[in-house]
């Protein structure tokens, strides 16, 4: 049901705006709309810090009037997508996105486990699957090799992005600026070999864009070592695979298990509906 402008809404947003909000006038105002609410909820997703964000916060990140970001704000905390923050006019990401996350995670396990058991089986090694969560990455699937792993992450867990190769390889997915809202200046260290300042991030980063996996060279947990690369759906990036294994045969079977990651993400992202790339 359309909603009627009360005489006490401010009225700064653009005639296009006006239609885009309405989508009455062009075909592609609902399409238009779509897009916005998507670039509201991924700048909520990204500031997801307990403290939110307000309306006029948001409406320059993306670049939008305020009375249309917050008319989008409450057609999307009506349906539980955005929620009120603890502090007074602040919004955060809602309850209803962590379901419809819950049920994109359960299908993507679904889609992914085979490939994961293939490669496992194939490099003999603990194979990973994780989902970037802001400055974390949630492990959601695990295939154990036979070789022994001195520490496996436990499905559930969550590592920082910065030190681990799932964690680079998706945040190389993001653009900079993105990764410099989503990390502070000052990393935490966790061994002499772990990257602390986020400016070495950024470079490390590229990088890893350049060459297509990450790798964590025991920047977590010593004697442990990694090599992740993304898998893709039509949309982007969706997940990484990592291999994880103990530093010294990590190092020994460097080149082997890359090519074996890259070759698995490649048919794995294909299976999804990957966009080919030239």
């Amino acid at each position: 049901m359309r909603q009627e402008r009360t005489a006490s809404e401010p009225d700064d947003r653009s005639a296009e705006d006006a239609h885009a909000a309405r989508g009455d006038d062009a075909p592609s105002g609902g399409v238009q709309v779509i897009a916005r609410a998507a670039e509201i909820l991924r700048e909520l997703r990204v500031s997801s810090d307990g403290r939110g964000l307000t309306v006029s916060e948001v409406a320059r990140r993306v670049d939008l009037a305020r009375s249309t970001v917050h008319r989008i704000i409450a057609a999307l905390e009506a349906e539980e997508l955005v929620a009120q923050a603890p502090a007074p006019g602040r919004f955060t990401i809602g309850p209803g996105i962590g379901r419809l996350a819950e049920h994109a995670r359960t299908r993507l396990r679904a889609d992914v486990a085979p490939f994961l058991r293939r490669l496992s089986a194939e490099s003999g090694e603990t194979v990973d699957l994780a989902v970037l969560e802001n400055s974390q990455v949630l492990f959601i699937d695990q295939a154990v090799g036979r070789r022994r792993l001195l520490a496996v992450s436990a499905i559930g867990a969550s590592f920082p992005a910065h030190c681990t190769a799932n964690g680079k390889a998706m945040l190389a997915a993001l653009d900079d600026q993105r990764v410099i809202d989503l990390l502070p200046a000052r990393l935490q260290r966790f061994t002499e070999h772990t990257i602390i300042r986020r400016v070495d991030l950024l470079a490390n980063l590229g990088e890893v864009r350049a060459v297509g996996v990450a790798f964590d060279r025991e920047e977590h947990t010593l004697g442990v070592a990694a090599v992740g690369s993304v898998i893709k759906d039509a949309t982007g990036a969706v997940a990484a695979i990592t291999i994880p294994a103990p530093a010294e045969r990590f190092h020994e079977r460097e080149h082997e298990l890359t090519q074996m990651l890259r070759l698995t993400c490649a048919e794995t992202s294909a299976a999804l509906g990957a966009i080919p790339t030239a």
